[in-house]
């Protein structure tokens, strides 16, 4: 999907898919002559291969056929349901015996995998969901914690952090482009406005 023109390809991690839509939508009112033609995919090698002009990627390593900037860091905590949970931060021992909800084999999430694995509460995991939004919208429904992206927890009305933030599970976010588009005007300026905005929306209290 590389495009040419006045054409700009993106592709994004599916967990960013609420987080882009006003940025998008505010780069097309700023940028009207520009057309973003977006890809949702977990793929990082989408821009190495020129199927995409820009990928927005979660990344302790990015690719070294790509090039970009390091625009912000995805900071993790648990979560649970606000009804439940009643907005009580709690220290992590404490919730070491409460029904968890992890990732599975599929979702490729390993950093989280071991944390849990090290913290003792895999044998308190009885339900395991194969991507981020499945596991925010199964804490949505009862007892259960679980690990989410402070983006996307603080921006649930239905969910409260109940720890700090766990800086082992702290993840880069990163704008990749192929070395040969770094300075065309369009990556540019793409990357400087939702670079901007991403460091700010993904700021947490």
């Amino acid at each position: 999907m590389a495009t040419s023109g006045r054409q700009l390809g993106i592709s994004h991690d599916t967990l960013f898919a609420g987080l882009l839509a006003k940025p998008f939508d505010t780069f097309r009112a700023d940028y009207p002559d520009i057309q973003l033609e977006v890809v949702i995919s977990n793929q990082v090698q989408s821009s190495s291969k020129r199927e995409a002009d820009i990928a927005i990627r979660p990344t302790d390593n990015p690719p070294e056929t790509l090039v970009g900037r390091k625009v912000g860091l995805i900071r993790q905590s648990v979560y649970g349901q606000r009804q439940h949970w009643q907005n009580e931060r709690l220290p992590l021992h404490t919730l070491t015996g409460h029904p968890w909800i992890g990732p599975d084999n599929h979702m490729g999430n390993r950093a989280l995998e071991t944390w849990m694995a090290r913290n003792g509460l895999d044998e308190f995991c009885r339900y395991r969901v194969d991507s981020m939004l499945g596991m925010q919208t199964a804490v949505r429904s009862g007892a259960a914690v679980a690990v989410l992206p402070d983006y996307l927890g603080e921006a649930d009305p239905e969910l409260c952090r109940l720890t700090d933030s766990i800086g082992e599970l702290d993840i880069p976010l990163w704008i990749l482009t192929h070395p040969d588009l770094k300075r065309v005007r369009r990556i540019r300026e793409f990357t400087q406005v939702i670079g901007e905005y991403l460091r700010g929306g993904l700021t947490t209290r």
